[in-house]
């Protein structure tokens, strides 16, 4: 089984809970951190300790508070902890239920297991944390089954999530334009951003883009 674990959760009932099945699995070092920051922080330590971090559990969402942060989610902590552990197992505890953002947070970040906090998610999160140790790969919760080889999502790219992003945002074709020329982000153009635009209106049968916006949201891709 696992010799260190760190937890990241900002609620204290979950954490608790998190922690007793870490205790009941004999885990002889747990650390539990509040906010993401803290959390990278604790994993570099750990890894120039030369003792490094075996799991991390993460949820996505942290409310914000008095505390100026960098890192204000579970996917900015494990896209920070892979650049630093790339060998780190990752499971995700949380309540989100949208199939794009679950399936792209294991295609995209690697995560190990997904467990979405529910009625029998401790039982849940041990099954997993059991299933990862033994390297059993894309650990889901019984209650979010589905197909990863579903085509349904999978042509949407990260380029079209920051169109859709911004759309969002209520940016403009011009300002999309410039957002994306500063940030070097190709193509960038207006006309290259409208048939983008256009193509995801088709893909998603919206009939404007305030439609698009809802539908997006509908999916979690915003």
């Amino acid at each position: 089984m696992y010799k260190k674990v760190l937890v990241a959760e900002d609620l204290d009932s979950i954490s608790i809970a998190v922690i007793q099945v870490l205790e009941e699995l004999q885990i002889p070092t747990i650390h539990h951190v509040k906010y993401c920051d803290e959390g990278l922080i604790r994993i570099k330590k750990a890894l120039n300790d030369n003792e490094p971090y075996d799991l991390l559990i993460s949820d996505l969402s942290f409310k914000s508070d008095h505390r100026k942060t960098t890192l204000n989610s579970g996917e900015e902590l494990i896209e920070a902890a892979n650049k630093v552990q790339d060998n780190l197992k990752k499971i995700v505890f949380s309540i989100e239920d949208k199939n794009f953002r679950i399936k792209s947070l294991f295609n995209d970040l690697g995560i190990n297991a997904y467990v979405s906090k529910g009625r029998n998610s401790i039982t849940e999160l041990k099954n997993a944390i059991e299933a990862t140790f033994r390297n059993e790969e894309r650990i889901l919760s019984s209650d979010l089954s589905f197909n990863f080889n579903d085509k349904t999502l999978i042509e949407i790219e990260s380029y079209d999530i920051s169109i859709l992003k911004l759309l969002s945002k209520g940016y403009i074709l011009e300002h999309i334009s410039k957002e994306f020329k500063d940030l070097a982000i190709t193509p960038n153009g207006t006309s290259s951003i409208e048939k983008r635009i256009n193509k995801l209106k088709i893909y998603f049968k919206a009939n404007n883009n305030v439609h698009l916006i809802a539908i997006a949201k509908d999916f979690g891709l915003v």
